[in-house]
């Protein structure tokens, strides 16, 4: 007979991570589907940075369950916009928020080489 454990002592990440070539200066992307896709040129340490980053994006995209155990569901994307809680945010946004997702991975970068 089987029985479920209410509190296991494990967890299991079952997220489909692929190794792709991407543009230039692209290092990640998690989908809406729940996949990540990563560079296939970066190091083992770069690469767990990146899927780490990318899993938040999951998180807020309701793809997996954020700190809480809850589906956010606060981002979505289609082939034009980006949409954060429901509205539309504009290409130009979405580069800055672009670039600022880029400084922070430089900046974490930075910090352990020290």
């Amino acid at each position: 007979m089987a029985f479920k454990l209410n509190n296991p002592p494990y967890t299991v990440d079952n997220t489909p991570i692929y190794k792709v070539d991407m543009e230039e200066g692209v290092m990640g992307k998690a989908n809406n589907n729940g996949s990540i896709l990563i560079s296939k040129n970066l190091s083992p340490l770069e690469a767990e940075k990146v899927i780490n980053h990318e899993k938040i994006h999951l998180e807020q995209m309701g793809c997996i369950k954020d700190s809480s155990g809850k589906y956010r569901n606060d981002l979505d994307y289609d082939d034009k916009y980006v949409y954060w809680k429901g509205k539309n945010i504009h290409e130009h946004k979405c580069k800055k928020a672009q670039k600022i997702c880029l400084g922070k991975l430089k900046l974490i970068e930075e910090h352990n080489k020290k």
